[in-house]
């Protein structure tokens, strides 16, 4: 998942990043390297608080050709599909892990996005939704 962004340039020679597709997500860094390192951790804060919140979990809009943008780790992708998929099909973090066979604290720590889930247990969990992991490979622009 790649999120487009809008940088900014500040008075005191900053630059602010703020998030076409997420109102209100905003952050600053002292020079663009910095604030495109904020964006990223603004970002997963983001994200983080949809899963704990049972928000839906924003979806980015196309990149505009020259835009900058943040682009989330695979991982933290794939966690957000499983998330996504248990809203949209009605599925409660108990009913996942009966059907992985696992408890729901197991279920929980797959869906934080700072725990280092194995790939293979996060394939389990779309498979558990009816759902599959599809790969693309993209040119870097």
């Amino acid at each position: 998942m790649i999120f487009p962004v809008h940088l900014s340039k500040l008075r005191n020679g900053g630059v602010q990043v703020s998030f076409a597709d997420i109102p209100g997500a905003i952050t600053c860094g002292r020079d663009e390297t910095h604030a495109m390192e904020m964006a990223r951790d603004c970002l997963l804060t983001v994200l983080a608080a949809c899963i704990q919140d049972g928000d839906d979990i924003p979806r980015p809009s196309t990149l505009g050709r020259g835009q900058k943008a943040v682009e989330i780790p695979w991982r933290v992708a794939m966690k957000l599909a499983v998330f996504q998929g248990m809203k949209d099909l009605g599925v409660a973090p108990g009913e996942l892990a009966r059907r992985l066979g696992c408890s729901p604290r197991q279920v929980r720590r797959l869906l934080n996005l700072d725990h280092p889930s194995r790939l293979d247990r996060i394939e389990e969990a779309l498979h558990a939704l009816g759902l599959r992991l599809a790969v693309a490979v993209e040119k870097v622009a």
